[in-house]
């Protein structure tokens, strides 16, 4: 193969492609999707819960998810903050509304976990 090949050409203008869309990719930064969430979560680090240890909260099921421990828990939110919620029923589904009791909060308290107590 010679310098000019057209494979030569073609391998060149491909590494240089990629270079640029690298380049591009670095200088614009995160989405406007992951800028609101890091906001999101830096006010939530610096006002306190609005939930308390014990007490009882209605709300919203936002999501179903597998917690780290493997268990299904329910994802809401209480004026914005997240709560996890344990030992739900089968049959829980997005958009329901449920009772749940705050047990604790996470390390940074910008989220907590909480048991089922009932629908609402």
């Amino acid at each position: 193969m010679t310098p000019s090949s057209p494979v030569v050409v073609g391998i060149a203008v491909a590494v240089a492609l990629l270079a640029l869309f690298v380049l591009v990719r670095r200088l614009r930064g995160p989405s406007a999707d992951a800028r609101e969430s890091k906001r999101a979560h830096d006010a939530a680090q610096e006002r306190e819960p609005p939930v308390e240890i014990g007490e009882t909260y209605e709300f919203g099921v936002t999501e179903l998810t597998d917690h780290h421990s493997g268990e299904e828990v329910a994802v809401g939110k209480v004026e914005g903050f997240v709560v996890f919620t344990e030992d739900v029923p089968g049959g829980l589904e997005p958009g329901d509304v449920i009772r749940a009791k705050v047990l604790s909060f996470n390390e940074g308290r910008t989220s907590a976990d909480a048991t089922f107590i009932g629908r609402a």
